[in-house]
């Protein structure tokens, strides 16, 4: 074998070589292959070691399949009860279908983005102020079905969409301060009434137990004395029914007819004229 001919040989196994690695294209296991022959879509490459055919004859596109995180800018919302609040959300997703996710949109996390912004304010802009802030789950839920129903026919599936933070006017942030000082002051008023009302019901059944039995006052100021006698004091009141002291004072006060009728005035003496 002459020397053109090994020349030859070289020169076509080194094109062999170039061709084999310039087709060669390795795809990981969250990756797929999208590629374009002469500009027509076949089908999807990957996961693993797969070739295409060079000098732009194949060119391939390849999708991650991950979960993608995406954080929604901070959105200037006006609520349906006319208050305005800068709302952030984010949101998460993953392409579920390659070949669409590469021919139906240009660039797939863009337009996600963009739609999640402009969903973002209508939905929060139907909404009231206090909706927002007590009915966040609601509002998340409603968000992804929005958005997921919008990016479906890109092969996009949106999983969750959390709203993150809810900024507000500081004029607003008093307010609602004030509103809910005056919340726990009107529970703590509420409260103190309600124990009010059954220790005063506990105090009259107690009266009526006690007045309807009648050894059980006596029990009851012999309980007292014990526990004053405990704390050592020198000074005890006893208390002394009233009855005690009728006869005293009914003999103290002025007699009257038993009749009711006026008593009679006094006379007085007679005066004689001088002769």
């Amino acid at each position: 074998m002459d020397i053109t001919t090994l020349v030859i040989v070289g020169v076509i196994v080194v094109l062999a070589l170039i061709i084999a690695f310039s087709s060669l294209r390795i795809a990981n296991e969250y990756e797929r292959g999208v590629v374009f022959r002469l500009g027509r879509l076949i089908a999807l490459k990957g996961p693993g070691l797969f070739f295409i055919i060079p000098f732009g004859i194949d060119r391939l596109v390849k999708i991650d399949l991950r979960v993608i995180t995406l954080e929604v800018p901070p959105q200037e919302v006006i609520t349906n009860d006319n208050v305005t609040a800068k709302v952030n959300a984010v949101i998460y997703f993953q392409v579920v279908d390659a070949q669409r996710a590469v021919t139906q949109v240009l660039n797939y996390i863009n337009a996600t983005s963009q739609i999640a912004q402009t969903t973002l304010r209508a939905a929060l802009g139907q909404a009231t102020l206090d909706e927002l802030l007590a009915n966040r789950e609601k509002i998340n839920q409603n968000l992804q079905k929005i958005i997921d129903e919008q990016t479906e026919p890109w092969g996009i599936k949106v999983a969750v969409v959390e709203i993150k933070d809810v900024e507000l006017p500081s004029t607003m942030q008093r307010a609602m301060a004030k509103q809910a000082e005056a919340e726990r002051e009107k529970r703590a008023k509420i409260i103190n009434a309600d124990g009010e009302f059954q220790a005063s019901q506990t105090l009259a059944n107690a009266a009526h137990v006690i007045s309807s039995q009648q050894g059980a006052l006596q029990l009851r100021f012999l309980q007292t004395l014990v526990e004053i006698g405990q704390e050592k004091n020198t000074t005890i009141v006893l208390p002394i029914p009233i009855e005690l002291f009728r006869p005293i004072l009914d003999a103290m006060s002025p007699k009257e007819p038993h009749d009711g009728s006026p008593s009679a005035p006094a006379l007085s003496p007679p005066t004689t004229k001088p002769g």
